[in-house]
């Protein structure tokens, strides 16, 4: 049986919080930087993480598993995990990393600031960021902010496509914004967090992360409490 657990970030996660973001961002946060997110009574930190039946990871731990193994993708530039039957998604890999994604959000006033939003790059595409955004803009709706905004990066169309279908618009874009490519950020808006609109809204994504992650055993009541 495979877990997935959605609870705040811990100084346990600490190191494993700055390896994800290393690999999403390029090293956005230092480990002190994230330290500080932790004291700060203003920042909510959330992590994912996933893990198979404790009995079963032992025994594959002592056994090894060819599944384990990565092969070259076939433009042999990238590599991709050989398909196996102890994922719960075939084509991903048996063993998860530390963290399988990361997410955090800045209260300022009535406002939720996300500032972080990743998913280990091995495992996209299977509904994680979706689950993430969801549990962020819920702990936003439960603290009784009443609007949402963030920055990404015009070229990242998976992420606009996730943002819009919470019903995030344009609002604005901020010039060389990003360092690392010189790329503009589009300022995303969501307002109305505590209308019924929204909590419908809130509603059917709960409603559609239940069928899509069904080969999990979801939990994520450490979020929410």
């Amino acid at each position: 049986m495979t877990f997935l657990e959605l609870k705040p970030l811990t100084t346990e996660q600490l190191t494993a919080a700055v390896e994800l973001d290393q690999l999403c961002f390029g090293g956005l946060w230092t480990k002190s930087g994230y330290e500080r997110e932790l004291d700060s009574p203003n920042s909510q930190l959330l992590i994912l993480e996933g893990r198979r039946q404790e009995a079963e990871g032992r025994r594959q731990e002592a056994e090894g598993s060819p599944n384990d193994k990565i092969s070259p993708s076939e433009d042999g530039n990238s590599q991709s995990p050989i398909p196996n039957s102890q994922s719960p998604i075939p084509n991903l890999p048996v063993k998860y990393p530390p963290l399988l994604g990361l997410g955090c959000f800045w209260s300022i006033l009535e406002e939720a600031h996300i500032t972080i939003l990743a998913v280990h790059p091995d495992w996209r595409g299977q509904g994680l960021g979706q689950l993430l955004l969801y549990a962020l803009l819920k702990k936003a709706q439960e603290l009784q902010l009443e609007w949402a905004t963030l920055e990404v990066k015009p070229s990242n169309q998976a992420a606009l496509s996730l943002y819009q279908k919470f019903g995030f618009v344009e609002a604005g874009r901020r010039r060389c914004y990003y360092q690392d490519t010189g790329e503009d950020a589009l300022i995303l808006w969501c307002s109305g967090l505590q209308t019924p609109e929204f909590t419908q809204r809130l509603t059917n994504c709960d409603q559609q992360l239940q069928t899509r992650l069904a080969h999990w055993n979801l939990n994520y009541r450490n979020w929410q409490e």
